[in-house]
């Protein structure tokens, strides 16, 4: 949970990923001497931010985003949000602009709708402004900001130590509006001729996926997979005895929409551990789905 704790703290809002973009390169080419499969590690102007960790004879790839949710400075004391966080009079929020670093405090006034900081002094514009990281972990439980989907990315460098053939793709921008993973997926399916994706990152508690039941195989958000792919990781988990939750909802959407809209015959399909209290810098997720989460990721990375 250390290195899950590390991955909280960097500072990596939507179109400013560049830190833990670095922070991940370095990772990899520390460890991936110790992997079980060395991969070939791509990155550079033609991908942006974005990383892709090529392992073996790829059949699948495994999309993480890495960016947060936040806000920007506007003008004076205005706040505009990245993406789309929970607001609430007090959160505190960090950043750093050419004065320094900041720590301030969310305001919100309901009746105008108006988003604006507390500070002692005005915060350059276009600074970008993140929940402040106050990282718990139980017996049970680890709880901070940005488990979504900082937790997806610590999954996805779980299943990358053992990984012998298969894609993980690091991208950029999920929280505000997406963009990245359509030139990944073409890239991906040019060279490497993979069209199998599977979605790592964090999905919800509600009415019918519960805190420690399993990781959540969604059937379907805002957007419907192709039936007969889904279908076939719900096997794949049935025969695993891996404990896992089907999700069926009909909002919502992740790095899955540019596959889908994609030019390419891309399958897809989302797994990824329940939280609670999403998007706010108190989410939850019980340590159990975490498990369950790592252990399908392996052995679907293996049989499909």
């Amino acid at each position: 949970m250390k290195l899950l704790e590390q991955l909280c703290n960097i500072h990596a809002p939507s179109g400013n990923e560049k830190s833990l973009s670095d922070f991940l390169l370095n990772y990899v080419e520390a460890h991936k001497v110790h992997w079980k499969t060395e991969p070939k590690v791509l990155y550079g102007e033609q991908f942006q931010d974005c990383i892709l960790l090529v392992f073996g004879k790829p059949r699948s790839a495994i999309f993480a985003h890495m960016d947060s949710i936040g806000f920007t400075v506007r003008y004076g004391n205005q706040l505009v949000k990245i993406g789309g966080p929970d607001i609430e009079t007090g959160y505190k929020l960090v950043g750093h602009d050419a004065a320094g670093d900041i720590e301030c405090t969310l305001q919100y006034n309901e009746e105008a709708h108006e988003l604006a900081y507390a500070y002692d002094r005005e915060i350059a514009r276009g600074t970008e402004l993140v929940f402040k990281c106050d990282f718990r972990e139980t017996d049970d439980t680890v709880q901070s900001c940005y488990l979504d989907n900082r937790l997806g990315v610590w999954a996805a460098l779980q299943v990358a130590e053992t990984l012998t053939d298969g894609i993980i793709a690091f991208s950029c921008w999920e929280e505000h509006g997406g963009g990245s993973v359509a030139y990944l997926a073409r890239y991906i399916y040019k060279n490497y001729c993979v069209k199998q994706g599977l979605i790592c990152d964090i999905t919800w508690i509600t009415e019918g996926v519960h805190a420690g039941k399993g990781v959540a195989i969604s059937m379907r958000d805002s957007l419907i997979p192709r039936r007969a792919y889904v279908q076939k990781i719900i096997q794949i988990a049935e025969a695993s005895g891996i404990p896992y939750q089907l999700e069926v909802e009909g909002a919502g959407g992740s790095d899955a929409k540019e596959l889908q809209h994609s030019a390419f015959p891309w399958d897809w399909c989302f797994v990824g551990a329940p939280e609670d209290n999403v998007h706010t810098p108190d989410e939850i997720v019980h340590k159990k789905d975490i498990e369950s989460m790592v252990a399908l990721y392996k052995v679907l990375m293996e049989q499909l």
